[in-house]
């Protein structure tokens, strides 16, 4: 079921009751997790809403302060109890509208209020790394997914994509390999430990579209 339409339909069969779902996308930095989850909501139309993790990053002065801002993207560098506790109100359903935030890479910061979740839609997905882990307190993140599907990207492809990355949003060429070296490329060894925890192993995705 890794074919593109058998994933949308597998999606779609989540909101088949009614009730609000959450379908997790986990992969590495790099993986495509957001272009995947991006291609299924513009699939499903209005029965799904993209809630990304990174929306949790701890501003820059934060990281700066607790001295962690070399390690941006580290388990540590996020508010995983403000995750979570999103994660909790958008599973119940109650209120009317949950505003997420989103991280902008041209600032390098979340902002609040970014991403509004009517109750009428059935089917959230949540992207990011962490999704996986067992290590309190991200511990408390998959037991609030329905199913958590994991992105496996050719590893070559993957590190490549992460310096394009860097090198769009402002790092020079040897800045981006050193941060993918001594940032990305430990935090993709945390997720890729866990992988086997996931519902579906995807091997690669190429957006349809």
């Amino acid at each position: 079921m890794t074919s593109w339409d058998g994933l949308v339909t597998r999606a779609g069969g989540l909101v088949s009751g009614g009730a609000r779902r959450l379908l997790g996308v986990c992969g590495p930095p790099g993986a495509g997790k957001s272009t995947l989850a991006c291609a299924l909501a513009a699939a499903l139309g209005r029965r799904a809403v993209v809630v990304p993790m990174d929306g949790f990053h701890l501003a820059q002065a934060e990281l700066d302060r607790l001295g962690r801002a070399g390690r941006k993207g580290a388990p540590d560098t996020f508010d995983t109890a403000g995750y979570v506790t999103l994660l909790r109100r958008l599973r119940a359903a109650t209120e009317p509208v949950v505003y997420a935030p989103r991280f902008h890479r041209e600032i390098e910061e979340p902002i609040a209020g970014s991403i509004p979740v009517p109750r009428a839609v059935p089917l959230v997905i949540t992207e990011g790394n962490y999704l996986l882990l067992e290590d309190d307190p991200w511990s408390q993140v998959r037991p609030l997914l329905d199913e958590v599907w994991y992105l496996d990207a050719d590893e070559e492809s993957r590190v490549a994509a992460l310096i394009r990355r860097h090198e769009r949003y402002g790092r020079s060429p040897a800045e981006a390999r050193r941060f993918v070296r001594t940032s990305d490329e430990p935090n993709a060894a945390r997720v890729t430990a866990v992988r086997d925890r996931a519902d579906l192993v995807i091997p690669g995705f190429t957006n349809p579209g």
